[in-house]
C-alpha cells in the first residue's frame, strides 16, 4: 500500500523524503509523572540528515509515542520488548503478474498442491493474478548463517518455480511483473504491547506471520484504531488513563489467536504426502475461518469496555463482537440504510435504541417515557458528554413500525437530532431490502433493547430500555464525568 501511495505522489511530482531518524527513546520511572496527563514522560531524541552543517539532533518530550514501524520495530527493539514465537523454515516468492495462462479457474481463489510444492493464487484488480510460490527446494540460503539470502532470489526463479507447481498448465507473465519479493514466514507476538501506557506498538511492530489470509493490514488496521479512539479520549480528559491497558487486552489476545490460526493454515497449504490435507478440507478450515478472517467473529473478553450481563435481551448481538450489519429503512424518506453506514468511525459511541411499535398506545407511551429519561440532568447522555449531546454519543431511533403508518416527526424531539435518525424495521418502497431485524438481532419487538457499540463498531453493552441506570454505570466504568 505505501508503495501504490508513493508511485501515484511521483506521478503528481511530489516526493517523499525521509530524512528524520530517531536516535534514542527515554522513559521515566517516575510514577507521578507517568499518572500525570499534562506531563511529558517521554524523551525522543531525533537526528535531522539533511542541514547545511551536517546532521542535526532534536529532542522531542512526548506525552505518547505509538511505534507503528513495521516488524523490525526501532521501537520494539529500543524498549527491549521481546517477540515470543517461532521462524519456519517455509520460504515463499510472491510476484504480480498480467497472466498468459490456460488455468481454468483464472478469477478464483486457489490452492494448488503437487509433487513441486504449494501455490496459493489470488486473482487482483486491473486484471492483475498474485501468485505466492514454496521455494523451499531452491538453494537460497548461506551455508555459513544458515540465513536467507535474498540475492539469490530473482523474478524469474520464482516463475520458473510458479511453472513447475502449475503442470499441465501453462503459466506466463505478460511484460513486466508489478511488483515481487520473497519472505521467510515468521509466526510472532511481543511479550507486550505498551511500556507503561505511555509507549505503545502496533500493527508488524507487534506481531507477525504469512500474508496468505490477509490479515497483516487488516490486523494492523484494527490495532490502530483500537488505540486510537482510547489516546483521544484520555488526551481529551474524557477517560482514565486506565483505559489504555484495555488495547494490549484485547488486540494481543486477537494476534496470539490469529498466530494459532495462521499456523494451521500455512501449514495445510504446504503439507504432502501424510500430512496433505484431506479433499475438502482445506476449503472446509478456509470457509469456517471467514468469520475470524474478516472481523466479524472476533469477541473481545469481558472487561470496562464488554460487559455481557444483559445479553440475554439482544442475544444474536454478541457483546464484544462487531455490530452486525442490516438493512432499515430511514422513516423520513422511505430509503433503505445499512445501519453500518449509520456508525462511520468518528470516535463517538452510537446508542441504538430499539423500540416497539409508535402506533400502539402502550408503545407509544414508553418510547416517550424514554426518550424523557434520556434527557433527564444525571442520565448518561448529560453525566458524560460534553459540547452538546453528540459530542460523544450518536443516538439512533429503531422501531417495530411500518414505513406507511408513521413519520419521523411521530417520534419524541430526543430521538431526532436529525431527521436520518430514526429507522424502521420494515422493507423498502421496493420490497428488496429490510425487515427482520428485531427477529435477526433476538430483539423482542415490544420491548425493545438500547445497544452500545463502541467507537471501533463493537458492541460494548446492551441492555433492556428500562435500564438506562446500568448504561449509566457502563459509562462510568471507564469515563469521567463533564465538568458541571
Amino acid at each position: 500500500m505505501e508503495a501504490i501511495f508513493l508511485d501515484d505522489m511521483n506521478l503528481r511530482g511530489l516526493q517523499v523524503d525521509r530524512l528524520t531518524s530517531p536516535i534514542s527513546i527515554e522513559l521515566t520511572d517516575e510514577d507521578n509523572e507517568l499518572k500525570d496527563l499534562s506531563a511529558y514522560p517521554v524523551k525522543v531524541v531525533l537526528e535531522h540528515l539533511r542541514d547545511e552543517n551536517g546532521p542535526k539532533r532534536e529532542t522531542v518530550h512526548a506525552k505518547f509515542v505509538l511505534g507503528a514501524d513495521g516488524a523490525h520495530s526501532w521501537v520494539r527493539k529500543a524498549l527491549d520488548i521481546p517477540m515470543e514465537g517461532d521462524t519456519t523454515d517455509h520460504i515463499w516468492g510472491v510476484v504480480d503478474i498480467h497472466p498468459d495462462t490456460d488455468y481454468p479457474d483464472l478469477r478464483n481463489f486457489a490452492v494448488v498442491q503437487s509433487h513441486h510444492g504449494s501455490a496459493l493464487l489470488v486473482p487482483r484488480e486491473r486484471d492483475l493474478f498474485r501468485l505466492y510460490i514454496q521455494l523451499e527446494e531452491v538453494d537460497l540460503f548461506d551455508e555459513e548463517t544458515g540465513k536467507l539470502v535474498r540475492s539469490r532470489v530473482t523474478p524469474s526463479i520464482i516463475m520458473r518455480k510458479a511453472q513447475e507447481i502449475m503442470k499441465p498448465y501453462r503459466m506466463e507473465a505478460v511484460g513486466e511483473m508489478e511488483w515481487w519479493t520473497v519472505y521467510i514466514v515468521g509466526q510472532r507476538v511481543a511479550d507486550t504491547y505498551s511500556i507503561k501506557n505511555r509507549v505503545f506498538i502496533a500493527g508488524d511492530a507487534c506481531h507477525t506471520h504469512s500474508p496468505k489470509a490477509g490479515q497483516g493490514m487488516n490486523a494492523s488496521m484494527i490495532d490502530a484504531h483500537n488505540l486510537a479512539w482510547k489516546l483521544i479520549y484520555v488526551l481529551r480528559g474524557w477517560a482514565e488513563m486506565t483505559l489504555l491497558k484495555t488495547y494490549e487486552d484485547e488486540r494481543k489476545k486477537y494476534a496470539e489467536d490469529l498466530i494459532e490460526f495462521d499456523k494451521k493454515w500455512a501449514a495445510m497449504i504446504v503439507g504432502r504426502g501424510d500430512a496433505a490435507p484431506k479433499e475438502g478440507e482445506l476449503h472446509e478450515m478456509f470457509m469456517q475461518s471467514t468469520g475470524f478472517t474478516s472481523g466479524l467473529s472476533l469477541r473481545y473478553e469481558r472487561s470496562s469496555l464488554v460487559d455481557d450481563r444483559f445479553q440475554a435481551c439482544a442475544p444474536q448481538l454478541i457483546v464484544g463482537e462487531r455490530m452486525l450489519p442490516h438493512v432499515f429503512v430511514c422513516a423520513a424518506d422511505g430509503s433503505p440504510v445499512n445501519i453500518h453506514d449509520m456508525l462511520p468511525a468518528d470516535m463517538r459511541f452510537k446508542i441504538l435504541v430499539f423500540v416497539g411499535d409508535i402506533t400502539d398506545e402502550v408503545s407509544a407511551a414508553d418510547i416517550r417515557a424514554l426518550a424523557e429519561q434520556l434527557q433527564v440532568p444525571d442520565g448518561f447522555m448529560q453525566r458524560f458528554n460534553r459540547g452538546g449531546n453528540d459530542e460523544m454519543y450518536d443516538l439512533i431511533c429503531i422501531s417495530a413500525t411500518s414505513k406507511t403508518a408513521v413519520d419521523y416527526t411521530d417520534f419524541p424531539t430526543a430521538f431526532r437530532s436529525h431527521w436520518s435518525k430514526i429507522l424502521l424495521d420494515d422493507k423498502d418502497i421496493l420490497g428488496r431490502e429490510g425487515g427482520g431485524g428485531f427477529d435477526r438481532f433476538g430483539i423482542d419487538r415490544k420491548s425493545g433493547a438500547v445497544v452500545v457499540v463502541r467507537p471501533d463498531g463493537h458492541v460494548g453493552f446492551v441492555a433492556p430500555c428500562g435500564r438506562l441506570d446500568a448504561v449509566g454505570e457502563y459509562f462510568s466504568a471507564f469515563l469521567l464525568p463533564a465538568a458541571s
